[in-house]
């Protein structure tokens, strides 16, 4: 079976094509940062525009590089949420036409859901069941993953997620957009310890996050405090660990609750190299084995939204109408039922 990827939740348009029988054929990836910089954001029109723009030269890419042809496609998997209510429709509009026009089934994924079975798509994939921890900018989430579908919520943010939080700290540092990654570079030249900063709920007892307080304190630091760069550089390093020994000490939190020794990060801020050092560290001495996806699938993708649909079509799952298509911009993860 050969399922059509295509992403287009934020400001990242995604084609892919999966083959359950011979893996990732192609995919390709149109980013809007740059376009978004100017505004210090996503703008969401202009992200929508964008995706208009974009979807037909990368379907043909796709197909270019993968030796493939539309007559070869058995169904097309398309992002139907959570997002933005406007990107989100440009890409489950094109799916559906598509799917129409070949007389093949549309499916609707789940966005996180995407990430989550990312790391799947890796040489050396986890097996389930496992704990997944999924971070990024608009989620922050612990969950059990005991099968395609079965999914069971630990614990999440109560407030800003891990990426949010990121990117608002990036900006009271005065870095531009995106803040993470902007962040997480100036913290390379920082000092660890030279700034107190909270560990919001980190022995609550539980296994919910809050990140919401530690911008707060950063807020309060830098309104108090004449910044220079290496203060601003150790302010980013303590923030970042701040941020990492939360997400640690939940993670391995949630494997001992389940009794799991398989962690998988998706997401975003998985891609940050200073929790991935962490994650490893902790695990090492635990005994317990994290799994990752490759770095061009921690930002959104089509690939993971081909493998997400191909895997629920083997499991059965309802393809939408012919023609018909919906899209949720708030769709929760643990809605979802087993295929």
């Amino acid at each position: 079976m050969r399922v059509l990827g295509i992403e287009s939740s934020c400001d990242e348009t995604g084609v892919a094509l999966y083959d359950t029988s011979l893996g990732l054929l192609s995919h390709a990836i149109h980013s809007q940062v740059d376009m978004h910089q100017a505004y210090g954001g996503v703008v969401p029109e202009l992200a929508s525009r964008d995706h208009i723009r974009r979807l037909v030269p990368l379907l043909r890419h796709v197909l270019v590089t993968a030796n493939a042809n539309l007559e070869s496609l058995d169904a097309i998997a398309y992002t139907a949420g959570p997002g933005l209510a406007g990107a989100l429709l440009v890409g489950a509009s094109f799916a559906a036409a598509l799917a129409f026009a070949r007389g093949i089934p549309a499916l609707p994924v789940h966005h996180l859901e995407g990430h989550l079975l990312s790391p799947l798509l890796a040489r050396d994939p986890p097996q389930f069941p496992f704990v997944a921890l999924l971070v990024s900018g608009g989620h922050t989430q612990l969950m059990r993953v005991a099968a395609v579908g079965d999914y069971t919520l630990l614990g999440e943010s109560l407030d800003d997620a891990a990426g949010e939080a990121f990117d608002k700290t990036a900006k009271l540092l005065g870095l531009g957009y995106p803040g993470g990654p902007a962040l997480a570079q100036l913290a390379t030249s920082g000092r660890l310890g030279c700034s107190q900063l909270p560990r919001p709920m980190l022995h609550s007892g539980d296994l919910d996050f809050s990140f919401s307080g530690l911008k707060t304190a950063v807020l309060t630091l830098v309104r108090n405090t004449e910044l220079s760069e290496s203060m601003r550089a150790d302010l980013a390093a303590e923030f970042q660990e701040a941020v990492s020994d939360v997400l640690v000490g939940k993670s391995l939190a949630a494997l001992r609750q389940c009794g799991l020794h398989r962690l998988v990060v998706a997401g975003g801020v998985g891609a940050n190299r200073r929790l991935r050092e962490r994650l490893d560290q902790e695990a090492t001495k635990l005994g317990v084995r994290v799994f990752y996806p490759d770095l061009e699938f921690c930002t959104d993708n089509g690939a993971m939204i081909a493998y997400c649909g191909a895997r629920r079509l083997m499991a059965g799952a309802m393809a939408s109408d012919q023609g018909i298509f919906a899209v949720r911009p708030r769709w929760p993860l643990q809605e979802l039922l087993a295929p």
